[in-house]
């Protein structure tokens, strides 16, 4: 299934690499940080890349592209107002297709569970790094990625949130504050 020079990707973690070895059931691959770590065969994905640009970008209508820019849209008058030369908070999709490239195998509690994990990834991250604030993206859907977003904020006695400019992501974002401690 894998062969050595294969890129592939760590299904339950956000790990790419290239195969260096394979022994049974086990890979061992190197990390894009150069580390060596071994995975077992199911907990691996091969990550495919196409030459071909025609696949990628599939049939377009350039009669219809021509015609949706000649007919004028209405604007927003509302502006989501901003300071000069501040900086965008960072923003995290927490959409399964943006974690990995094929979660067909995965069920609900797997994706579920990935996308906690992420989203506790870069929590820690930020409140190391004393980045006062960020945007995490989970869309709208039955609500249950953004009810566990909240419980998963809920536990941390530095961070408030409330929901992200609604101009700007609709009702699809949270917006979350880390209170810098002066202390550390």
């Amino acid at each position: 299934m894998f062969k050595i020079g294969d890129e592939v990707s760590v299904l339950d973690d956000a790990i790419n690499g290239v195969v260096i070895g394979i022994k049974n059931n086990e890979v061992v691959i190197e990390t894009e940080d150069g580390f060596p770590m071994t995975y077992f065969v199911n907990q691996l994905i091969k990550n495919f890349k196409t030459s071909s640009l025609s696949k990628n970008i599939g049939s377009f209508n350039s009669d219809k592209i021509k015609l949706d820019k000649e007919i004028s849209k209405p604007r927003s008058f509302v502006k989501e107002t901003k300071v000069k030369g501040e900086i965008p908070p960072p923003e995290f999709d927490l959409h399964i297709e943006k974690l990995v490239k094929n979660y067909k195998g995965m069920n609900n509690f797997d994706i579920l569970n990935m996308q906690s994990e992420t989203a506790k990834r870069h929590i820690e991250f930020a409140i190391r790094n004393r980045i006062p604030k960020i945007v995490f993206i989970h869309g709208v859907g039955e609500g249950i990625l953004k009810a566990e977003l909240d419980f998963l904020l809920g536990r941390y006695e530095s961070i408030s949130f409330r929901d992200a400019n609604y101009q700007k992501y609709g009702s699809g974002a949270t917006e979350v504050f880390i209170k810098q401690n002066s202390n550390s």
